[in-house]
């Protein structure tokens, strides 16, 4: 940041910049407050147990895709939040910023979609607020959300108990919200019938929760990919993460269009998909429990913590060699989220 003089759109992608921005910025200027940069959503103490909050807010062009919209994705964003942070999620608030001239008829089918979702999910719209924006000062609709949950479990789901020789598990195939955003639209020529993984994780993370500190930390990868939350952990713990190739769950499509264009399935946006970094005496355990659910037929057990310096992520390629997977800067893909 002391080379930066104005915003770039990497600084909103995830990766290395967004984090610089993060930690330069705002977490010195409240440094004397209780902001946690290193969670999903922040622990406050009350009288029943332990309050959990987040925010977020969602931005996607176009705003309906296959498998979801905005308004959809703004309430499985919120709500994944706090589950990965082992939170029951119960009410939101809800910021719409809408441009001048925006349909009202769209404007109604994914408030709709979003009230679906919400009720779905078992959170209710408490409080909201609406600003109108002159035309040409934003694309079409935003939305900004505040989630509110409560923690009844004592496991600490903190990225400083990971361990060497922990194992790394993701819930099911990445890049999909990546790669199906983009082919809706048709850019580069291309079309495909893949569907987003927006959707709560609710129920992956509360099957893990009984496992208790042998679950290390869970994280959803959304902006910046599954890459991103690995070098978050990398970044806390000075451990090494080794991934196998040979075990990431990648659908057929996303890997075609990655391909032909040079994309990297792991920096690839998910809203429906879980990393948990758990002991290896309980990683079996763990996977069988989330492919006996919808949610995560498709989990799989893609590496392992380990001590080796200097600290990073490797990839351990299908024809065994090794790579190193890089912190993101630029963006992967044009803004999907």
């Amino acid at each position: 940041m002391t080379q930066d003089t104005h915003i770039s759109l990497a600084h909103g992608n995830g990766g290395y910049f967004m984090r610089e921005l993060i930690e330069t910025i705002f977490a010195q200027q409240f440094a004397n407050s209780n902001l946690d940069i290193e969670r999903d959503a922040a622990m406050l103490s009350w009288p029943y147990g332990e309050l959990v909050i987040t925010t977020d807010g969602f931005t996607v062009q176009p705003l309906e895709f296959p498998g979801g919209n905005i308004g959809s994705l703004a309430v499985h964003g919120t709500v994944n939040d706090l589950a990965v942070s082992g939170a029951i999620p119960c009410y939101f608030t809800l910021n719409v910023f809408v441009e001048e001239g925006f349909e009202i008829a769209l404007l109604k089918r994914l408030m709709a979609s979003l009230a679906e979702a919400a009720q779905k999910c078992q959170v209710a719209i408490v409080a909201g607020d609406t600003k109108v924006l002159p035309r040409g000062q934003v694309s079409g609709l935003y939305l900004a959300t505040t989630g509110v949950g409560y923690r009844t479990n004592t496991s600490p789901l903190n990225v400083r108990q990971i361990k060497a020789g922990d194992v790394i598990v993701v819930s099911g195939s990445v890049g999909d919200h990546g790669i199906a955003v983009m082919l809706a639209r048709e850019q580069f020529g291309l079309r495909g019938s893949l569907r987003s993984d927006a959707a709560s994780v609710l129920p992956l993370t509360q099957a893990l929760l009984p496992y208790g500190d042998r679950v290390r930390v869970m994280r959803d990868p959304t902006r910046g990919g599954v890459a991103t939350v690995l070098h978050d952990y990398v970044r806390a713990t000075g451990l090494t993460l080794r991934i196998r190739q040979s075990e990431l769950p990648i659908n057929g499509e996303v890997q075609v269009v990655c391909d032909m264009l040079g994309y990297d399935p792991l920096y690839l946006a998910c809203e429906g998909r879980v990393v948990a970094v758990v002991a290896p005496d309980i990683a079996t355990a763990v996977l069988e429990t989330w492919r006996a659910l919808p949610e995560g037929s498709h989990a799989a057990l893609i590496g392992t913590v380990c001590e080796q310096h200097p600290p990073r992520v490797i990839l351990e390629t299908e024809l065994g060699g090794e790579r190193l997977l890089e912190e993101l800067e630029d963006d992967p893909l044009p803004r999907i989220c």
